[in-house]
C-alpha cells in the first residue's frame, strides 16, 4: 500500500492459518493485560491458560490420563512458592510472586515471559502484531468487568475453525482478523 506521499505502509493482514493454542495464549495474555497485569505477567498467564485448556481437552478426548491424586498432592507439598491463583478465562491459573513479578506456573515452575514471546513469534510470524492489535481493539471495546466475564465466549466466537475431537488436535484453521476487528464495534 502506498500513501499520498509515496511512502510504503504496512499492509493490514485479514486472516492467517494457525492452530488454536497460540491464539488462546495471545488472547488470554491480551485479556490479562487489559485487566491490569503488566505485559510480562500477562504473557505468562496467557500461556498458562492455553496449557490448562489443552490439557483439559486432551483428557476429554483420551490423549492424556489425568495425574493421579498422589502425584497432585506431592506436587503441592513440593511447591517452593506460596500457592496463589488468578482466575482468567474460566481457569484458575496457579501463580507465584517472583523477584521479577507475578508469574504463572507450569508444573510448579514460573513461566518465563521471553519463552512465551518466542513461542508467539514462531507461531504467528509476521502476523503477530496484526493479531495482537485486533485482539487489543476487541478487549478495549468493553469494560474490565465485561471483558472478565465474556473473554472465553469471545474467544470461542473467533478462534480458528478446526475439526472436533482428536482430528482437530494441533490442526490449523483460519483466524479471521477482520472478524475480531468487527466484534469490537
Amino acid at each position: 500500500m502506498t500513501t499520498a506521499k509515496g511512502t510504503q505502509t504496512k499492509k493490514e493482514r485479514h486472516w492467517l492459518k494457525i492452530n488454536r493454542a497460540p491464539v488462546l495464549s495471545l488472547w488470554a495474555g491480551v485479556v490479562a493485560e487489559c485487566l491490569g497485569f503488566d505485559r510480562a505477567e500477562a504473557l505468562t498467564l496467557g500461556r498458562a491458560v492455553a496449557g490448562l485448556n489443552a490439557y483439559s481437552k486432551g483428557v476429554s478426548i483420551g490423549l492424556f490420563q489425568p495425574a493421579p491424586h498422589e502425584v497432585k498432592e506431592k506436587r503441592r507439598s513440593l511447591r517452593k512458592h506460596e500457592a496463589l491463583s488468578v482466575d482468567l478465562l474460566g481457569r484458575a491459573v496457579p501463580v507465584a510472586q517472583t523477584d521479577a513479578g507475578l508469574r504463572a506456573l507450569s508444573k510448579d515452575r514460573p513461566i518465563k515471559p521471553d519463552s512465551v514471546r518466542r513461542y508467539l513469534e514462531s507461531k504467528f510470524g509476521d502476523a503477530l502484531d496484526d493479531a495482537r492489535e485486533a485482539m487489543m481493539c476487541l478487549a478495549g471495546s468493553m469494560t474490565r468487568a465485561e471483558l472478565a466475564e465474556h473473554a472465553y465466549r469471545l474467544y470461542e466466537e473467533f478462534r480458528p475453525d478446526v475439526p472436533s475431537g482428536a482430528k482437530g488436535w494441533g490442526a490449523a484453521g483460519p483466524l479471521d482478523l477482520d472478524k475480531i476487528r468487527h466484534m469490537a464495534n
